[in-house]
């Protein structure tokens, strides 16, 4: 099977500006193809995010970075391969 593709969008930029990250987000999450998922960083844990995109058919995994960010990646179990992100 294919290695999954993860697109990375690190969102704390844009959210330091006062920007709204939620337009940039969702045409990322809707230009995914077969095989990708979305890396996703944000200062905060994005529950109502990973609430919205898991009633989509996504799962997701989190991880809590040593500098309070997290990461949250982002994919359908069918597109692409079994693998996780790392």
């Amino acid at each position: 099977m294919a290695t999954r593709r993860f697109q990375k969008l690190d969102v704390r930029p844009l959210l330091r500006k006062g920007g709204e990250p939620f337009p940039l987000i969702k045409a990322r999450v809707d230009a995914l193809t077969d095989g990708e998922g979305l890396e996703l960083i944000a200062p905060f844990l994005p529950a109502p995010l990973i609430e919205m995109l898991t009633s989509q058919g996504f799962l997701h995994r989190m991880d809590k970075g040593e500098d309070g960010s997290w990461t949250v990646w982002f994919w359908r179990e069918d597109a692409g391969s079994d693998t996780l992100p790392a």
